[in-house]
């Protein structure tokens, strides 16, 4: 951005959680690319310091400010620290992305009730606790806010290798709803994204998860598989991802509220 210039966070403040790699790194960093201040937040403290270290040179060129902070989204006392920690830097709070999320792929007939509770806890309860706590803090502040959830193309349909994760991402697609009819007296916003494939360490890990279970054989074969029926005929990457939650986070999508915008190259038509 050249200097001067005003990009369309500019002086808005905003947190992404699981914000460390992958997507969640991508959205901060576009975020910042658009003069907005971003907390890279995370539950791998060391991680998350680096990124934000990393992007010092960015906020500088944009005119935004950068923050880290530590955060398991499902302990709710480092949720609330987590926001302290960006209002502290930034002053305030107005765009919060629950975008941290898990996934640990097992038969249908051998998911456990670890498997179940860990799952669920990280992307149901983690996604819940941080728009509770996102909406109180915009709630005392006076201004609204924008909530911006991360679903899947597992919130359309259930997959029988994920189970845990496509029930995970369907309540995230019910918090949503549920969070803007709630919210929007406040002036909140509450909108999520759907993402497909997306060629981040998630992904890989996937594909490396689903071999130990025998769904595929070889390395690459169940993104191949997954990636079969993709429209646009390629899996994503995270830059084709930011377009979308930037303007998620902008003021262009101040109409927008309940809604889950699908970004998975047509995988889903629904």
């Amino acid at each position: 951005m050249a200097d001067g210039a005003r990009g369309r966070l500019s002086g808005r403040s905003c947190i992404v959680t699981g914000a460390a790699q992958g997507i969640g790194r991508a959205i901060g960093e576009a975020l910042l690319e658009e003069g907005g201040d971003v907390c890279f937040a995370d539950i791998n403290a060391e991680m998350a310091e680096d990124v934000a270290r990393a992007n010092k040179e960015r906020s500088a060129r944009s005119g935004g400010k950068v923050a880290w902070a530590k955060v398991d989204v499902t302990k709710r006392d480092q949720v609330q620290a987590m926001i302290d920690k960006a209002v502290d830097a930034f002053g305030k709070l107005d765009v919060k992305f629950n975008n941290a999320g898990i996934n640990k792929p097992l038969n249908f007939l051998d998911v456990t009730e670890d498997n179940w509770r860990t799952i669920m806890e990280v992307n149901g309860l983690g996604v819940l606790i941080g728009m509770q706590e996102a909406a109180k803090q915009m709630i005392s502040q006076g201004g609204g806010g924008k909530i911006i959830n991360t679903a899947s193309i597992a919130s359309r349909q259930g997959f029988d290798n994920v189970a845990p994760y496509c029930a995970s991402k369907w309540a995230v697609v019910s918090l949503t709803q549920s969070g803007a009819r709630d919210l929007a007296k406040h002036n909140i916003t509450v909108t999520g994204f759907g993402p497909g494939v997306v060629a981040t360490e998630m992904w890989r890990q996937l594909d490396k998860d689903l071999m130990e279970i025998g769904v595929s054989e070889r390395e690459g074969q169940a993104i191949e598989e997954f990636s079969a029926d993709i429209l646009r005929g390629r899996v994503a990457t995270p830059s084709d991802i930011t377009g979308t939650t930037t303007f998620l986070a902008s003021r262009e999508s101040d109409y927008m509220t309940g809604q889950i915008v699908m970004i998975d190259g047509g995988m889903t038509l629904v």
